[in-house]
């Protein structure tokens, strides 16, 4: 069949999302409705390369050519890993004069997680001896208070060229509500130091709060030579390997971009894949009929969890990248450090599960590749839960190298038994995990049990059925593909930019500012190369009560007092209350979305039996209990499973407890319901 499929011409999109273990890729063939998957190991020293090798896996399952690739999209950590890692280019932050201090000074607040008594202020991205300073000052309103003296702007230029950086971060007070002084300032650096990166905060957050602005600027600069690196890099790749279709990029907003976009805000893509497995997981559980759902996925490093009510994923200006807030709009989301290879160490005679992890290489022990500690993988081989290999039969896995980690790691300092060690490790990790889904359900005014769980990513569905039983959840839904929704879901994304300005204090009409933006929108769809029937803007405003340090969004209803309302409400359902106090409108923002094709469904075989292809004894708190193995893609429309079983694919494993029953769905996924 893939012969003769590849004789005649053919369009296919390949989706490719980078994750810190391993890199999954779908490809797929709209005209037919078809689909592949690969999935190969990461390779951190040059990202570039497990991308192409994904891409040479799916085309070599579909009989296809390279040059029959029509779309590329993307999902990558560069820009996360070198915030999480310091490791972007050296950088200085140019201010107004007498600002010297902004990122030194920051905020008050202390992390959640850190002793009061013995928390130390992380070193910031720029020191203060690379940080200058600029002659020029605006009012909050505006007005020019001190015109710019571009003699002092070219001293600092020439200051920077004697630090020998390589990215230059331009941020000046107020310059959201008045730009010039900073367009004229980036200008001029453009201008002395052509080899130089350099990044304005007007192109990057023109919004209030200047420790934030300044900070998202400066992180922007620093990952900007890096990346700019990386995505030409890959777009030389694609061209060698014969695709000459346009690259597309994953943004933390849920939407995608030009590589033009990435390159001039790079930041952009911090959260990029993580966001593209909620845009998936959006995509599975519409198909099957649920709007409420909460997400899980689950890799080898990390764990993000996400919740959407009603099927709208909620974005905030709230986020974090590591000590950094990082105020560009974002998927709502949470991010621990527990995956399939966080560490399990036993330390004072106390059990820890991460944050630590093996990552690709050693990784787990049962790898064979050189780990010796003990992984929430290994517990996972020790209890029976995963299969003798990965990868469709390419990645072996070692029971007996897992097993030796969990007792010599694990098992024998605390006294316990093997299994019993292995289930502490599960259960240690899920705990932290159902921690970081009470944040984003229960602390925001949501009851879990009113959603279904959506587990996804390689160790996804190992967790789902205990997860759903820590959190009192009665259903879970796996999707066809979990090891791979992140890469599906850079399939069911839109092209999507927002556009701000903070308008607090400066008495500018709303809808004059709305009409500005929606001309920058305007001009960002002709540049992405949008058709008009598929533009879409939306109008939201930030809004707070008076005296408030943050802000709550509303969908814009067309003039102020609805706004007002709108909020009111919104923030009722937030925090459970409302106030006496006026409302103030901070800023603006238009939300534009333009529409990409529907990606392929996933659809099982006819209604019908399936036959176990094995047997697998799972060992649990009363004893070993055999179960029976499936494969998925031998599951048919209506099939319904009994726990405890197993069921394996290319991409993930998925562990139907006992109590549990699992069905096939007409759309491709798992349902699985708690007896």
């Amino acid at each position: 069949m893939a012969s003769d499929l590849s004789a005649v011409a053919r369009s296919l999109v390949v989706a490719v999302d980078i994750g810190g273990t391993f890199t999954d890729v779908t490809l797929q063939e709209p005209g037919r409705d078809r689909s592949w998957h690969a999935k190969t190991p990461s390779t951190p020293d040059d990202p570039s390369r497990a991308f192409v090798n994904g891409l040479r896996l799916a085309l070599e399952a579909a009989g296809a050519r390279a040059s029959e690739v029509r779309g590329v999209l993307h999902g990558t950590t560069v820009a996360t890993n070198l915030i999480l890692e310091g490791k972007g280019a050296r950088t200085s932050l140019v201010t107004t004069a007498g600002f010297r201090h902004v990122l030194e000074i920051g905020r008050q607040d202390i992390p959640r997680s850190a002793n009061l008594y013995s928390w130390i202020k992380p070193s910031r991205p720029v020191p203060p001896a690379r940080v200058f300073e600029v002659s020029e000052r605006v009012a909050a309103g505006g007005a020019v208070l001190v015109p710019l003296d571009e003699a002092s702007v070219r001293l600092a230029a020439d200051a920077c060229r004697a630090a020998g950086v390589e990215a230059v971060a331009i941020c000046l007070l107020h310059s959201f509500a008045q730009p010039d002084h900073e367009r004229r300032v980036a200008e001029i650096f453009r201008e002395v130091l052509p080899g130089v990166a350099v990044t304005a905060s007007v192109e990057v957050l023109p919004v209030v709060r200047e420790y934030e602005r300044s900070l998202a600027t400066v992180l922007n600069a620093t990952v900007m030579p890096a990346v700019s690196t990386y995505v030409a890099r890959l777009v030389d790749r694609l061209q060698a390997e014969g695709v000459a279709a346009p690259l597309l990029i994953m943004q933390s907003n849920g939407g995608v971009a030009g590589t033009d976009v990435i390159r001039r805000a790079p930041a952009v893509t911090a959260l990029s894949g993580p966001a593209a497995g909620v845009v998936g997981a959006r995509e599975v559980a519409a198909a099957a009929g649920l709007r409420d759902i909460i997400t899980v996925d689950i890799g080898g490093t990390s764990a993000d969890i996400c919740l959407i009510a009603g099927g709208r994923i909620a974005l905030t200006q709230s986020g974090r990248v590591g000590e950094w807030p990082l105020p560009l709009p974002m998927v709502n989301m949470v991010t621990i450090g527990a995956g399939g290879g966080s560490i399990a160490r036993v330390a004072d005679g106390a059990l820890t599960v991460g944050p630590a992890s093996a990552g690709a290489r050693p990784g787990p022990a049962c790898y064979g590749h050189g780990g010796e500690d003990a992984t929430v993988t290994d517990a996972h081989l020790a209890l029976g839960h995963l299969p003798p290999s990965l990868l469709g039969g390419r990645m072996t896995l070692s029971r007996e190298f897992a097993v030796g980690a969990v007792q010599e790691r694990v098992a024998d300092p605390l006294g316990l038994s093997l299994s019993d060690a292995a289930r502490g490790i599960l259960a240690i990790a899920d705990s932290n995990m159902v921690g970081a889904i009470r944040v984003v359900s229960v602390e925001r005014g949501h009851d879990p049990r009113d959603f279904t769980l959506v587990p996804f990513g390689g160790a996804g569905p190992l967790h789902g059925c205990p997860l759903a039983e820590m959190l009192g959840i009665g259903t879970v839904l796996v999707p066809p593909a979990p090891g791979v929704l992140c890469a599906e879901g850079l399939l069911a994304a839109d092209r999507k930019q927002e556009f701000g300005r903070t308008v607090a204090g400066l008495g500018t009409d709303p809808d004059t500012v709305f009409a500005e933006l929606e001309a920058l929108a305007g001009s960002w769809f002709e540049a992405e190369g949008v058709a008009g029937p598929d533009r879409k803007t939306t109008r939201v405003a930030l809004m707070r009560y008076e005296g408030q340090g943050s802000e709550v969004a509303v969908t814009w209803p067309g003039n102020l007092a609805g706004a007002a309302r709108a909020f009111a409400e919104a923030h009722a359902a937030l925090y459970g209350f409302t106030l006496e106090l006026p409302v103030q409108l901070v800023t603006l923002r238009v939300e534009a979305e333009g529409a990409l094709p529907d990606p392929v469904r996933s659809s099982p075989q006819a209604t019908g039996e399936a036959t176990p292809i094995g047997t697998t004894d799972l060992h649990g708190p009363e004893g070993s209990q055999p179960a029976p193995v499936y494969e998925r893609g031998a599951l048919r429309v209506g099939t319904r499973l009994t726990g405890p079983a197993i069921v394996v694919q290319l991409d993930a494993t998925t562990l139907v407890r006992p109590g549990w029953t699992a069905e096939m769905l007409e759309a491709g996924s798992l349902l699985l319901r708690r007896d």
